[in-house]
């Protein structure tokens, strides 16, 4: 673990903690308070309105900087296709095994939550063909100005790769766009700080209106979470090694232990790199070019457990508030968290931005984001290790159909 790693993981293991102390301050309150810790609740509403602000600017400078940073070279590019093809996949499933599992574990049943805010109300879902029309934005700007992400993103992708054909030409903007993306990580950074007190406000009105009760929930959600971390590594993961790689998963499981570790521990895919690359260098005979190639890509869109995450969390804030999602906002789910996977920043409180961004989409209140903040340390420590596990499956498929996987090496623990 370089330094730099082991200070990012203890400055944001210290920004967890204090926002764990902030809930359980918050429940403590509220419940001693009662229904008159709702005057505390404008604390909770201006660390959410912070967050609203970050969400379109980091999204669609974040995409922009991901996509151009690919390098057009006829292999890197046939590599690129199929390893984006593969990580955007495979978060699909992830996010579509969360939504299925909080359909059985069915985590916010019962606490009959109530919206505040008018504008959080969900909306009438529109057919699937109009949903599909509508990601083409007519007018860009004006899907900016109104937060539609969904055209966000596409449109992102588009300039991303415009710029990138561009070559030289393009390379005065490209440099525009990872200022302002660099500016935005930071700028989160700063708002993150303030999460401890807005996990306090929130969490104080949420106790003092609904009791006790918001624990059992938010055990389920935990639960519901890391169960299904284990089933896309163990069964979704492994099946993938088998049957399109026709190598032995035992192996794979095996070479991805420490990796894992690591992850779990700095919550981090771009500080787990090292370890990852190691890992599949020397346990599992990935060349050096493809190794060197696909992981950092994979460190910066693969995010098949923060989906899943996503898919729990998004499902647990709805039953809460008692709203009904049509297929469509099911559909509308899987597809914003896929494509926002390629624009994810490698910040703290990544994994709540881009919940927020999925609420947003399909209107439920951003008011649940304080329900799951305090537990997200937990939660991103499994979210984390499964985008390493995924990365390496992906790295390891790649170099195969390349030719440049020394079996040799990867069949030696056999």
């Amino acid at each position: 673990m370089t330094n730099e790693t082991k200070t990012n993981f203890w400055s944001g293991l210290a920004l967890w903690k204090k926002i764990l102390i902030g809930m359980v301050l918050g429940v403590i309150v509220g419940s001693i308070m009662g229904p008159s810790a709702e005057i505390l609740k404008p604390i909770g509403t201006l660390f959410i309105n912070a967050i609203k602000m970050l969400i379109v600017p980091l999204v669609f400078c974040s995409l922009i900087v991901g996509i151009t940073s690919m390098k057009d070279t006829s292999k890197m590019g046939r590599i690129g296709l199929k390893a984006i093809v593969l990580y955007l996949g495979t978060t699909a499933v992830a996010i579509t095994i969360g939504l299925t599992l909080a359909n059985i574990f069915l985590p916010g049943v019962g606490l009959n939550m109530t919206i505040t805010d008018p504008n959080a109300v969900g909306k009438e879902a529109p057919a699937l063909v109009q949903t599909l029309l509508n990601m083409i934005p007519k007018n860009p700007i004006n899907a900016l100005a109104s937060g539609n992400i969904l055209q966000i993103i596409i449109f992102a992708l588009g300039l991303g790769i415009a710029l990138t054909l561009c070559g030289e030409k393009g390379e005065p903007a490209i440099k525009v766009f990872e200022s302002l993306a660099e500016a935005m990580y930071k700028l989160t950074e700063i708002v993150m700080k303030l999460a401890p007190y807005g996990v306090f406000g929130l969490m104080a009105w949420v106790a003092g209106k609904y009791g006790m009760d918001i624990l059992l929930p938010l055990i389920k959600v935990i639960t519901a979470v890391y169960i299904g971390c284990l089933l896309h590594v163990l069964v979704f993961y492994t099946g993938m090694i088998s049957v399109i790689g026709r190598l032995n998963p035992i192996i794979y499981l095996k070479g991805l232990i420490n990796p894992a570790a690591v992850a779990f521990t700095t919550t981090s895919s771009s500080g787990t790199l090292p370890a990852t690359i190691k890992a599949s260098r020397e346990e599992m005979g990935v060349s050096k070019g493809i190794s060197s190639f696909v992981l950092p890509l994979g460190a910066t869109i693969n995010m098949d457990g923060t989906a899943l995450y996503q898919g729990v969390c998004a499902l647990f804030i709805a039953q809460a508030f008692g709203i009904d999602l049509e297929f469509s906002d099911y559909i509308v789910i899987i597809l914003t968290s896929t494509l926002a996977s390629v624009g994810t920043a490698g910040v703290p409180g990544a994994g709540l931005i881009m919940l927020s961004l999925v609420l947003t989409t399909v209107g439920l209140p951003l008011e649940g984001l304080a329900i799951v903040a305090g537990i997200d340390r937990i939660l991103d420590m499994a979210r984390t290790s499964v985008n390493v596990c995924g990365d390496l499956m992906v790295t390891v498929l790649v170099g195969k159909s390349e030719n440049e996987l020394d079996e040799s090496i990867y069949n030696k623990t056999a």
